[in-house]
């Protein structure tokens, strides 16, 4: 197996929080073209949805570079 059962949810709970840091900058369409908008400079499209996808994407990385005990034990025993 490639992750341990512990890591694959963390992958899980990690694609989870993408999803949502990604719809919360979405935010709902504008139905009106001619006039603009100013809730698309709100805090959670410009602030909260991209560092939530940084962080998530740090923990992503951190999670897949980092050895289980199983993978540290069975490459001393070889």
């Amino acid at each position: 197996m490639l992750f341990d059962k512990k890591k694959y949810w963390w992958l899980i709970a990690a694609v989870v929080l993408l999803t949502l840091a990604y719809v919360l900058m979405s935010g709902p369409a504008n139905s009106e073209t001619s006039q603009f908008d100013e809730s698309i400079f709100s805090f959670r499209r410009i602030t909260l949805a991209p560092l939530l996808i940084v962080g998530t994407y740090a923990g992503l990385i951190y999670l897949i570079l980092k050895r289980t005990k199983n993978a540290c034990s069975e490459r001393k025993g070889k």
